[in-house]
């Protein structure tokens, strides 16, 4: 079925194809947004509930009847739950959990929208004068029906059904002169600058080609050739031909939002012939404007009226191009509609999407579910792909803390006392059990797992009856169950479960906490790049190529390009100090080696210097000593939980023609993602090989890695470690006239297995203490 937003491929249709439900939810929301916690059925929960209605209902009763007719430019299609000829009966089925009358009018409004208009669409077929429209709603728990019935001429429904389109009719116009101009322009779209960068070029036509042959593209190109140009032009140049719905441009931090924005400002926001949308998604804490407030009409006044406001701010925000963070709040507030929602809206309206990973890969993906329900034809672009695995993993895993539970139970209403017990019985087996801090499982905890559920399904049923009775913590747990339950359903080879005792396992009350540890996230997301008509990840580190083939589970289909590099060896001086050695056991003894090394460094060429280490207690060491030893060198350190604003003025030091010494932490903030050319950073200093940490966590992903993989220590530790370092070092080098030197400090790097990891235009100086 076509949802709103599709163009007819049929010259024959009219240009526009929406939905029934779709429709109605343009034209029919109104009142409130209110997102009080109320447990709603499930998709299968849903699924079931309707055939149990349409099996209750007497033979030759018709069951997902398709229904369509035509409208001016629109044709409008769904499919009708039921119909009881014999009654004159069409039935719109709902389910749901609670009490009938909890559920807020304007649900029931947008349901009653819809019925009358599948009423319409079935006297048209079948030529009825009148008609009797229900609703009928089954509530889950009780498997019971409420059936509320109108009755209906025929020229009633459809003046109802014509006052639907009449309100949607001219924004369908709209959009499709939209996309016709937008189409227009982009086929005529120029590159922005005189020339492509050195590999610039062949970026571009390899995503060029892979969304023209639909498929999945793996690029590795180095900092500084302009990769965020170099993949969007190319996709919009192809946007005409392959008939795209969307791009998602997906990111992993912020920074990467703000390069993709201002890309495209660059290449088409000087154009106003160029009418393309631009929406920038951020995370619910960052746009909302009332945190203090609970998301509804009672408490929020963004939320009171948000739909009655709804279409006044949705036609302005089209009329702002660029919809970023600022330009999306500032339209929000003067409609006085809740800035994080509006951009939720304008999603379904917008060319180009840029937000985070999460928004179309994670469980609950609001942009891959939007892409499924509207058969969008959508190319991803995934930026700085190096880090999607770690974070993929995160999206795929899910931990329970018991002392938050028990805290949680203690004040838990009384009628859930009973079904908490249960699951804090099975709780404390598992921590009984446990003969060592840590242990891994091959197999989930039936018993716990099942009181789990059982707590679930109560505590959904005590909630859809009491909806303000849970205290935010209980509120937490229930979620965080949840989410621990479906991740339990996807449990397979490519996850570990395991149990970690706080409190060491000689306490006699050990809190354990559970969790189910996503290894190789290949299996989740897989049908995320197949769903996409073509994706393209690109970083400068995605080497080597079958790490990232494997864990993401890129497509038998995919392809990839590794673009040379545009600088040359000259332009970085990289010395490998063989004599030092930065493992856990020897990095107090390689303080006072480190100081040397950057002092000397510092003194034979001053400059400004970033240094990277392993961890913070490393870095405040090495950094302590420095400051101690030449305290004339200004020195600046990147501390825990830093700050956006800290992150900032720690960036601002780093003035052009400046000299001082930056401390960070590998893998950080700084490690990626940041530009500071020419004079700004002159060199860095790389104090570890990045491995992750020596640990039974990471000891069972490495077992994990080396049966999928036979190469367990490679995947886990040393592939994901010069990863980081190759980042950190591409901070350096930034443009064809940049110089600058690169101090590689730890013995392994004269290793040949490693060196072989690092970019192929570096030479390597190995160099010990009488050579430095």
């Amino acid at each position: 079925m076509h949802t709103v937003g599709i163009q007819s491929e049929d010259p024959s249709e009219p240009g526009y194809v929406v939905a029934v439900r779709a429709l109605c939810e343009f034209t029919a929301k109104r009142g409130d947004l209110d997102l009080r916690f109320t447990p709603s059925p499930s998709a299968q929960e849903g699924i079931a509930g309707h055939a149990v209605v349409t099996a209750r209902r007497p033979v030759g009763y018709l069951k997902e009847i398709t229904l369509a007719d035509v409208y001016g430019p629109l044709r409008i299609r769904g499919r009708a739950d039921g119909y009881d000829p014999a009654a004159n009966q069409l039935e719109e089925i709902k389910t749901y959990r609670g009490r009938l009358d909890a559920m807020p009018g304007n649900h029931q409004h947008l349901h009653w929208a819809q019925a009358r208009v599948y009423g319409w669409l079935l006297c048209q077929k079948l030529g009825l004068a009148e008609l009797r429209v229900a609703l009928v709603y089954f509530d889950i728990a009780s498997q019971t029906e409420t059936v509320l019935v109108e009755t209906h001429s025929a020229d009633a429904l459809r003046a109802h059904f014509v006052e639907q389109c009449d309100r949607f009719v001219a924004w369908a116009g709209q959009e499709v002169l939209h996309r016709h101009t937008r189409d227009t322009a982009l086929a005529a779209l120029a590159f922005p600058h005189a020339s492509f960068r050195p590999g610039q070029r062949e970026l571009a036509a390899a995503v060029y080609r892979a969304a023209v042959a639909q498929r999945c593209l793996m690029a590795q190109a180095p900092t500084g050739i302009g990769k965020t140009i170099g993949t969007l032009f190319p996709l919009l140049k192809a946007w005409p031909a392959q008939q795209l719905d969307k791009i998602l441009f997906l990111t992993a931090k912020s920074a990467g939002r703000q390069l993709a924005l201002d890309a495209l400002a660059t290449l088409v926001g000087a154009k106003p012939q160029t009418p393309l949308r631009v929406l920038e998604l951020v995370a619910r804490d960052k746009a909302c404007e009332h945190p203090d407030r609970a998301c509804h009409g009672d408490s929020c006044p963004l939320a009171r009226g948000f739909y009655d406001r709804l279409p006044a701010a949705r036609a302005a925000a089209l009329h702002a191009a660029r919809l970023d963070k600022a330009a999306l709040r500032a339209v929000a507030l003067a409609h006085e509609v809740c800035p994080y929602y509006l951009s939720q809206e304008m999603s379904r309206w917008s060319d180009v999407i840029v937000g985070d990973y999460n928004y179309y890969f994670d469980t609950s993906a609001m942009l891959f579910a939007l892409a499924e329900a509207n058969r969008w034809r959508v190319s991803v672009l995934v930026d700085e792909a190096h880090n999607l695995v770690e974070r993929a993993r995160g999206m795929y895993s899910a931990t329970l803390d018991q002392s938050a539970f028990d805290a949680m139970r203690r004040s838990a209403p009384p009628p859930l006392k009973k079904t908490l017990a249960r699951v804090a019985r099975s709780w404390k087996e598992l921590s009984t059990a446990q003969t060592a801090d840590y242990s891994a499982h091959a197999s989930l905890p039936s018993r716990f797992i099942a009181a789990l559920e059982q707590a679930i399904s109560q505590m959904t049923d005590f909630v859809a009856e009491h909806p303000d009775a849970l205290a935010p913590e209980a509120t937490r747990f229930y979620f965080d169950a949840m989410h621990f339950v479906r991740i339990a359903e996807r449990f397979d080879s490519h996850s570990i479960f395991d149990v970690t005792l706080k409190a060491g396992f000689r306490s006699r009350t050990p809190d354990a906490v559970l969790c189910l540890r996503n290894v190789i996230p290949a299996p989740h997301l897989k049908p995320r790049f197949a769903r996409a008509h073509s994706v393209a990840l690109f970083s400068a580190t995605l080497t080597p190529a079958h790490f990232y083939s494997d864990t993401l589970g890129l497509p038998a289909s995919s392809v990839r390009v590794d673009v040379a590099s545009p600088f040359a060896a000259e332009q970085l001086q990289v010395r490998a100090i063989a004599d030092v050695s930065t493992r856990y056991r020897d990095r107090e003894q390689s303080v006072a080696r480190v100081v040397d090394l950057i002092a000397t460094q510092y003194a034979r060429a001053p400059g400004n210097y970033l240094s990277f280490f392993s961890s913070f207690e490393y870095l405040d060491q090495v950094a302590a000593a420095f400051a101690a030893q030449h305290p004339s060198i200004a020195v600046w350190t990147q501390s825990r939980a830093m700050s956006e604003a800290g992150q900032q003025a720690f960036l601002a030091r780093f003035a052009p023609d400046g000299c001082g010494i930056g401390f960070a932490v590998l893998g950080g903030s700084f490690g990626e993602a940041i530009d500071l050319p020419g004079t700004r950073l002159v060199g860095a200093f790389v104090a570890t090989l990045g491995l992750p940490q020596l640990n039974p966590v990471n000891q069972q992903m490495k077992a994990r890695m080396h049966e999928a993989f036979g190469a367990g220590y490679d995947y886990t530790y040393l592939f994901p470690g010069l990863q980081k370092v190759v980042q950190a070092a591409g901070r350096v080098i930034r443009g064809p006239h940049d110089r600058g030197v690169l101090y590689l400090i730890d013995d392994r790097f004269a290793r040949p297995e490693v060196r072989r990891l690092l970019p192929p235009w570096w030479r390597v100086d190995v160099m010990r203490q009488r050579d430095a």
